[in-house]
Parts: C-alpha cells; structure tokens; sequence
C-alpha cells in the first residue's frame, strides 16, 4: 500500500479504481490532464484517466443503459416479462387468488341471509361482530 500526497488516499496495484478518491481540496486547473501524477502504481495514470477509474463505477456493476441495450437483456426478458402476466393473469382468472388468500370471490360478499355491508359499528365488541360475519360467510 502506498500513500499518494495529492489526494491522501491508500491504494494498491489490486484495488485500483475501487478505493481511489479525490479529495474534496483538489483542483484540476492545478494539473494539465495528460500530466502524470500518481508515480506510486505501475503503470502511472494521468488526471483523466484517474477520472475516468473514479467515475465509471468502482465496484464493476456494467451501467443502466448498457444492460438495455444489450441483446442478452432482451432475450431474457422477452420471455420472463410475458410469462409473469400471463402467470399472473391465469392466477386471478382461474379463482386460485381467492383460495390461496382466503378472500371471498365476487358473487359471495352478499348472501341471502346477508345483503348489507359487513360494517363493523360497536365500539366496545368489535370480537363479537367480526366473530357474526365470519358465521355468516
């Protein structure tokens, strides 16, 4: 590890690009850009390319726009995107949503016995009405 006196950070040769950093009193104007200034790495980088390390995203994830634009991307999605609204449509229309979540479907919120709104309305036995509600589904 060595320490650099322009911008007083730690860096080595493994991690170049992941811990650099400028330090907040540093300016470019001191510096013409083709200038090499960091003599502790091999190869040594000029100003630019010491931007353009910082700047690119240090931790190696690839940009936004060169996964949408990437074919692989659209392949893959092509099929999934699709498959999850079909799958999610075939969920609701066939009825499983009702039974997997337990809510009533469309034509069991009023019965026979029971045409009004399940409105809870006692203040002090809200156990009770919900316990004569559930009777009544």
């Amino acid at each position: 590890m060595k320490k650099d006196s322009y911008t007083d950070s730690v860096y080595s040769k493994d991690t170049l690009g992941t811990i650099l950093t400028i330090s907040q009193g540093f300016n470019f104007s001191e510096f013409p850009l083709t200038d090499l200034i960091f003599y502790g790495i091999d190869p040594p980088l000029t100003v630019q390319e010491y931007v353009e390390l910082g700047m690119s995203g240090s931790t190696g994830e690839r940009s936004f726009a060169d996964i949408i634009t990437s074919i692989r991307y659209w392949v893959i999605h092509s099929i999934t995107i699709p498959s999850l609204f079909i799958a999610g449509w075939l969920f609701v229309s066939t009825g499983l949503a009702y039974d997997v979540f337990g809510s009533p479907r469309p034509n069991e919120y009023f019965t026979e016995s029971r045409q009004g709104i399940p409105l809870i309305t006692g203040r002090f036995d809200p156990l009770e009405q919900l316990d004569e509600f559930s009777r009544s589904f």
